[in-house]
């Protein structure tokens, strides 16, 4: 059962990896990010920019067509609840609000399709 269970290690540490290890950016950088770039340069990028667990890789249009054709609900729905085999509920951005995590999926759609 661990054998089968890599990613989530692999998951683990790419998403903690990410998570707190930059500065914060100035009042002057902040204003020039689009909404959502910020929390999923934080916590969405360490899966989606690799294609860890599944992921779909951020700008793939292929891979986010289908996902995005089910709609903004569903798609805040799954990252709220997490999916298998490697999102974790609220991509574990546990502080974030679920306007934050839509501002982050219309982000990743906007440069995905």
């Amino acid at each position: 059962m661990v054998k089968d269970r890599w990613w989530l290690a692999v998951l683990m540490i790419a998403i903690l990896g990410g998570t707190g290890c930059s500065e914060e950016p100035g009042a002057n950088e902040a204003s020039s990010l689009q909404p959502g770039e910020e929390v999923y340069g934080q916590f969405c990028f360490s899966c989606h920019a690799a294609g860890i667990a599944d992921a779909p890789k951020f700008g793939d249009a292929e891979a986010w067509k289908p996902r995005i054709a089910k709609g903004p609900a569903l798609l805040l729905r799954s990252t709220v609840e997490g999916m298998t085999p490697g999102m974790p509920p609220r991509g574990l951005c546990l502080d974030c609000s679920d306007q934050e995590l839509a501002d982050a999926i219309d982000y990743i759609v906007l440069n995905s399709q």
